[in-house]
């Protein structure tokens, strides 16, 4: 494209944020974080009445921010809009006001992950009324996996001789083998000829399209409402209880880190909090 002195713009100058998009890709970032990316950058240039990034300065980005705090948006939204603006400016535009220049990240608040017990776990199995909802919680529980992996879990990710579950791009789009049990895997065997899925374990009502996040998301809710269970249930739920009911049965916490896909142990030490193995040990001061 030509401007009116004769120069050719250059590709940030006609698509900004293919310019981004090009640069996520190629620095082989995942889909979810591409996708990420690209929204929180537009929104900011939205927010600022559709400057052009060039125009864009310190006091822009911080009133945004401030926005989306203002709006009710979590600790870990806010991160994650930080590091998608500060990906653009600092490191691809370079631009100078990032020098210098410490966007306060919000703390996380230290709530203890929400772990369910295994009683609570067989209620939520018991309470489904189909073979579909019920290997929908087996296998977030036996398995550990993150609930957009189990969207996007194929049949053949599935070895049913070696017992395991092989998790491609997962977070940080690191592939990782995880377990499950043979008792869920007895019955994915039953729900396939039953329900013939094509590619994916759980399909949506198109054959070969998988299941939305939403939709397990709102399977776990439901059912954990219809088991009566009082806590704050969500599919991460499940995986939490993976990894502390691991920990309370001795396996080594490396191993839960490999089958979680934690890139850090710290992350993972957090289960160490809610593991009651050790407490029933102390004994009853009364």
């Amino acid at each position: 494209m030509n401007t009116s002195d004769g120069t050719r713009k250059s590709t940030l100058e006609r698509d900004p944020m293919f310019f981004l998009e090009q640069n996520l890709k190629i620095s082989n970032f995942s889909r979810k974080t591409v996708k990420s990316y690209l929204y929180y950058n537009k929104e900011l240039l939205r927010f600022a009445n559709y400057k052009s990034p060039k125009e864009i300065n310190n006091q822009d980005i911080k009133d945004y921010l401030e926005f989306l705090l203002d709006s009710g948006k979590s600790v870990s939204t806010l991160n994650l809009a930080i590091n998608a603006i500060k990906y653009y400016y600092k490191n691809l535009l370079n631009r100078k006001f990032f020098a210098g220049v410490d966007f306060k990240r919000p703390k996380r608040e230290k709530k203890l992950p929400v772990v369910l017990s295994k009683d609570e776990i067989i209620k939520m199995i018991d309470v489904a009324d189909n073979i579909k909802h019920k290997l929908v919680i087996q296998v977030l529980y036996s398995s550990g996996l993150r609930v957009s992996e189990l969207a996007d879990l194929k049949i053949n990710d599935i070895n049913f001789n070696r017992k395991n579950i092989q998790v491609f791009s997962g977070k940080g789009n690191k592939d990782r083998i995880t377990i499950i049990s043979q008792v869920v895997l007895d019955n994915i065997e039953k729900y396939l000829l039953e329900h013939k899925p094509l590619v994916y374990l759980f399909e949506s009502f198109t054959a070969g399209k998988k299941m939305s996040v939403r939709s397990f998301q709102k399977i776990v809710y439901q059912l954990s409402q219809k088991a009566g269970i009082k806590k704050q249930v969500s599919a991460h739920s499940l995986r939490h209880s993976f990894a502390t009911h691991n920990l309370e049965n001795g396996v080594n916490l490396r191993y839960i880190q490999s089958m979680l896909g934690h890139a850090r142990l710290e992350t993972t030490q957090v289960y160490t909090k809610v593991a009651v193995n050790n407490l029933n040990k102390i004994e009853d001061l009364l």
